[in-house]
């Protein structure tokens, strides 16, 4: 049988770029607000308490994260990573907006958004087409109703949740990925509870499956934040612009370093979107899959000059079954 060998999770966007290049991009935000609203919001007072300083420090404790859980990819060599995040109008858009969907094309070229405005194309990555398969049609015949895509136009992957993620995790793209798409910022989305399920019926497919795969499960996302992108007309929780739920954030964290997860399947669609932790689901999905294991690394960073909290976490599944 295929057997889960880690649990990755880490925020995206802002956890991955320069905190040289964090007001230029906070900026764009705003603009983007701007536009969907007619209005741009105001800079959120925090902001000015975080000098360049803090910024580095800060980062620097993500970056640290983000290197072990790409070192530890490289150690491991798992034969598949199944990379979990959702799709903010990029890959998917309004005529087509599935709850789930699963790529199955042979691979996917990673897209940028270059300083013109135009996407510009980075490396190839190949995907694990025969386990994405199999995924769908074990999620489908656990009463999953799953979308599959066989194709993007032109082979690109535009989904920041997941290109810079794979760039970041396996810069020199030698691991396979199996592209799991959750919707988390179009409502109304997927439930907690169902996400969990989900991670659970990905690990009963993976442990009768027949093969000797190993597989890493990545949630990418979180965590909360407030964002030109929110889906602010269904919002009524007490968070503006610019905001971050700090307390929630940690709770989910000291959760996590517990090995306590499942509890999150408790949660509700409205205590993550009044809390800005949208896009935990995919952590939700991440943490079926691994079960109530403690995380090995656990780092969380409220950064107001970033628009969100940021978190990254690793389970070492390998080395919790060597302690049994």
């Amino acid at each position: 049988m295929a057997k889960i060998i880690a649990g990755l999770a880490s925020s995206h966007a802002f956890a991955l770029i320069d905190p040289s290049d964090w007001d230029a991009r906070r900026e764009r935000n705003v603009v983007g607000y701007k536009q969907r609203y007619g209005v741009a919001p105001p800079p959120h007072p925090k902001i000015a308490e975080e000098n360049n300083d803090i910024r580095n420090r800060k980062h620097r404790n993500v970056r640290n994260g983000l290197d072990f859980l790409r070192d530890e990819t490289q150690r491991s060599k798992p034969d598949a990573i199944i990379l979990v995040g959702d799709d903010q109008s990029e890959n998917f858009v309004e005529s087509n907006l599935p709850q789930i969907a699963i790529y199955l094309g042979e691979t996917v070229v990673t897209t940028d958004r270059g300083k013109n405005g135009q996407r510009e194309r980075g490396p190839t990555y190949r995907c694990h087409a025969r386990l994405a398969r199999e995924l769908l049609h074990g999620l489908v015949e656990r009463d999953f109703d799953v979308a599959s895509c066989a194709a993007f136009p032109r082979d690109e992957l535009i989904s920041h949740a997941h290109g810079p993620i794979m760039r970041t995790v396996d810069p020199n793209a030698e691991i396979p990925f199996v592209l799991l798409f959750v919707n988390a910022i179009h409502v109304p989305a997927i439930g907690p509870a169902r996400c969990y399920r989900l991670g659970q019926a990905i690990k009963n497919i993976l442990d009768h499956n027949g093969s000797e795969d190993r597989v890493a499960i990545y949630a990418s996302g979180g965590l909360s934040h407030f964002t030109s992108g929110y889906p602010w007309p269904h919002y009524k929780g007490p968070f503006g612009y610019g905001s971050i739920s700090e307390d929630f954030d940690r709770e989910l964290m000291a959760v996590l370093a517990r090995g306590e997860g499942e509890k999150f399947a408790q949660l509700t669609s409205s205590d993550l979107l009044d809390n800005g932790d949208i896009e935990f689901r995919s952590w939700m999905v991440l943490l079926g899959a691994v079960g109530n294991i403690p995380t090995k690394i656990n780092v969380y960073e409220p950064i107001y000059s970033a628009i969100g909290g940021m978190g990254v976490a690793y389970w070492d599944l390998e080395e919790n079954s060597r302690r049994r």
